[in-house]
């Protein structure tokens, strides 16, 4: 069995294969381009589990509908979204490289919580799933943030940090999910794959 996986992430594509699904991938367009169903602005006061549930499900029946709209075969659509939650704020993607600078400033020496919903919509029904997992860093000098932002690697990361990359360093503590951080828990989305009837492995 194959599936559609919404989302240009090579993490989310590592992941999968990992777990040895097969799938074909659906692009959503971004920049000036970007699709409203997919917008992840977050609304005013939203709660960040309800934001990421929220922001999953539509990538997922977004994709559904582009499968759709394409005339490929009809198989389940899987997208996912990650999000960060800081003393009650969300925290996604930075604007820039000043953005990835504060951002990073701001966690230093303090814990934070990675949310990573996964949603698949097969046959016209969503099933949905939660990783959370809190993270703390350690103090992190200006400079070690100015060489690690110049690097480029922030940029399209939640949080302005991959764990897989070189912010590894700054990770003290993880109690959760390594591959929910992230951007795909792998443990959680083969359960719900199971659901469907697909055996990872």
């Amino acid at each position: 069995m194959r599936l559609y996986l919404a989302s240009r992430s090579p993490r989310r594509r590592e992941l999968l294969h990992q777990i040895g699904i097969d799938f074909d991938t659906v692009v959503f367009r971004d920049g000036m381009r970007a699709d409203l169903e997919t917008d992840e602005t977050p609304l005013f006061n939203e709660d960040p589990v309800v934001y990421v549930e929220r922001i999953a499900r539509a990538k997922a029946m977004h994709g559904l509908k582009i499968v759709q709209e394409r005339r490929l075969p009809m198989r389940p659509v899987l997208a996912a979204d990650t999000t960060l939650e800081f003393r009650g704020e969300i925290i996604g993607k930075p604007a820039d490289m000043a953005d990835a600078s504060q951002i990073l400033r701001s966690l230093s020496g303090h814990t934070h919580r990675v949310l990573t919903g996964v949603a698949i919509n097969h046959m016209g029904h969503t099933e949905y799933v939660l990783s959370s997992s809190e993270v703390r860093f350690r103090e992190i000098d200006d400079e070690e943030i100015r060489h690690y932002v110049m690097s480029g690697e922030p940029m399209d990361k939640a949080g302005a940090y991959g764990i897989q990359g070189r912010a590894g360093m700054f990770v003290e503590h993880l109690s959760g999910s390594y591959t929910g951080v992230m951007g795909l828990p792998v443990c959680e989305t083969g359960e719900l794959l199971k659901k469907l009837g697909f055996r990872p492995l």
